[in-house]
């Protein structure tokens, strides 16, 4: 069974599913793919959707909370990753970029131990079913500009911006 509930942020609702190993999917539902999304996650894990929150999806409101106050900077919730093994890798790659930091795909690619794989680099940072938690925002062009994200660019931005403000609320 796939769990899904939907989980409010400064940025939009978002939908977050987790099987009982992990978070699958959290994604913006007014993102033009979300329903794609949904049945992806779906027919990638061969199981049914319920609207039915589960413990790792309510760690994973609050932590989100958290990060949106500026409480919590490193995510520790589950994760059950759905995709390619290179997939995987660039993802895995993408959670040792530092809160406040940020790298270019030529830097991830680099990293990652193959220059020429830039493009198939940028192609998995856009598969991300898991963004926030995992930090494809802080990945931006070359020329430092910032290039897709499947929020919109104006949620990557609110990100990078909300990472690098030079305080931190105090609670």
């Amino acid at each position: 069974m796939i769990y899904s509930k939907t989980i409010e942020s400064p940025i939009g609702s978002m939908l977050a599913c987790s099987t009982d190993e992990g978070i699958c999917l959290l994604e913006f539902v007014d993102s033009p793919n979300f329903e794609i999304a949904i049945s992806n996650i779906s027919k990638d894990i061969n199981d049914s959707i319920v609207s039915q929150s589960c413990d790792i999806i309510d760690d994973l409101a609050n932590q989100l909370a958290a990060y949106f106050e500026r409480r919590l900077e490193t995510f520790n919730v589950p994760l059950y990753l759905v995709g390619t093994a290179f997939q995987k890798k660039v993802w895995s790659s993408l959670l040792n970029i530092d809160f406040g930091k940020t790298i270019t795909y030529k830097e991830q690619a680099l990293a990652l131990g193959d220059i020429k794989a830039i493009r198939a680099v940028a192609s998995a940072n856009g598969a991300n079913r898991i963004p926030i938690v995992i930090p494809c925002h802080r990945v931006v062009g070359s020329n430092g500009s910032l290039t897709g994200y499947s929020g919109g660019i104006w949620r990557k931005q609110y990100l990078l911006d909300l990472e690098n403000r030079q305080y931190k609320i105090n609670l």
